[in-house]
Parts: structure tokens; sequence; C-alpha cells
């Protein structure tokens, strides 16, 4: 891929037309060394360097096309203040995609399903967290934020590479996957309850808005609690996403 396309990957449309992302720092580079040993695609990335991180990508990162950059265009490249030295242009996932089709659904996997996230941050640790537990997928609805922009890429820590994920999943498609799906509701059953673990996809809601009424009457979803003092009204997105993983893993 030419230099001035690469250029381009911060914004998600050229993401979607060149089929790669950015990933930054040594951190991240390791990961990607280690999910290319189960994940043969991921050997296509591209490492660009400053001569001086040159000896450190030969070293722990073996196998990979690498190019050598000045620190000039490596600050064109970075989407931090301080540019890490190693960017790595990788090809979206091979399990990244737009279909619905019910044969995409493993019977041994939850589904985490999002509607319309908008933080950066509360996706990359929700992917993170669902990373960690594994056995879950997780679904987007249109107009989330794009698990591949830069901000979500370092907040998920390498997670991507290990939680199989769906863009643009609408909501009226997900009654012809799925027979019984639950929510977070204030009045609803507590998430301690063994009822919690027995639904097939589990919906949440944009950080501001939640799930829509009619979608959830729709779906006749089924509501739950994270029980808490009663001193605020809400929990953070990811917190809640985070709590619900935790309890349906134990």
């Amino acid at each position: 891929m030419k230099f001035d396309n690469v250029k381009k990957l911060h914004q998600k449309k050229y993401r979607t037309e060149f089929g790669h992302y950015l990933l930054e720092g040594e951190h991240l580079v390791l990961e990607l060394q280690k999910a290319s040993h189960t994940q043969p695609y991921l050997k296509n990335s591209i490492l660009f360097v400053t001569p001086d991180y040159e000896d450190w990508a030969a070293q722990h990162s073996p196998g990979f096309t690498c190019s050598t950059i000045t620190s000039k265009k490596m600050a064109q490249l970075s989407d931090t203040k301080t540019p890490p030295g190693i960017i790595a242009c990788v090809p979206l996932s091979s399990h990244l995609t737009n279909q619905t089709d019910t044969t995409l659904n493993n019977v041994t996997q939850r589904c985490i399903y999002l509607h319309e996230v908008q933080d950066p941050g509360n996706l990359g640790t929700i992917i993170r967290t669902l990373a960690w537990f594994g056995n879950f997928r997780l679904l987007l609805s249109p107009n989330s934020v794009d698990p591949y922009n830069p901000k979500v890429v370092r907040s998920s820590m390498g997670a991507m590479f290990h939680v199989a994920i769906e863009q643009d999943v609408s909501l009226p498609a997900l009654s012809q996957r799925f027979k019984r799906f639950a929510y977070l509701d204030m009045q609803g059953e507590n998430i301690r309850s063994p009822k919690f673990a027995e639904y097939e996809c589990y919906l949440f809601g944009n950080e501001a808005r939640g799930v829509p009424r009619d979608a959830l009457t729709a779906c006749d979803a089924d509501a739950f609690t994270i029980a808490g003092s009663g001193a605020i009204d809400s929990l953070n997105l990811a917190s809640a996403v985070n709590m619900s993983v935790y309890q349906l893993s134990k």
C-alpha cells in the first residue's frame, strides 16, 4: 500500500476502502505478533518503523514486511502526540462482517449487542472484557463508533484479535437470529438470578439514550438490573456491560 494511502487510514471511509487499519506502539505490535500465529492473515501486516526501531522489529516481530521511515513521516501516521516509533498497517479481521446471516452464530457463544455506542473508550474497554472472559460475540448497530478507530484500538490493548465483531447489525435483524433477549433496566430482575444466563443476546444501549423502547417491545426482551445503593440512577455503559459479562461467566 502506498504511504499516502496509509496516512488516510485514520478515517473510517478509507479503512473500509483499503481494508486496513493502524495500530501503534510496542505492546500492540507484540499482540499482533502473537495473534498472527493463530490468524495467518495477520502476517500480511506491514510495520513502519523509525531507524531506532529497526533492531527491535527484527527481534520481536520477525516475518512481517518492515518499512523504515523518517520521524517526520512517523508523525504523519501517528494518532498520538508522541509518535511511538513503530506502527503496523493491519488487514481488517477476517471475522469482521456486515452480514447478519444465522450461519455466523456459534451456538456456544453469547452475543452482546451495542446500540449506537459512541465513546471509543467505552467500546475498547468492552472489547477487552469480552476477550478476557472469552466465548462472546460482539454485534454493533449502525451509527456505532468504528471498532478500528485508533482510540478504540488503543483502549482494547490488542483484544480485537480475540473477539468476533460484526458491524452494522440492525435491531430488526436481531429477531431473525435470536429468540430470547435480555436488557438492563432499573426495574428488572437482579442479574444474579440464574435466569440471566438463559438468553442468547444481551442488548445494551447508547450511553445517553439506551435501547429504543419500541425495539425492546418488538424483541420481547426481558429486563434485568444490577442492584446498587440507589445513590445514582445509572452506570457507565462499559461498567454495566463488564459486570453483566462477569456474571454470565461465573
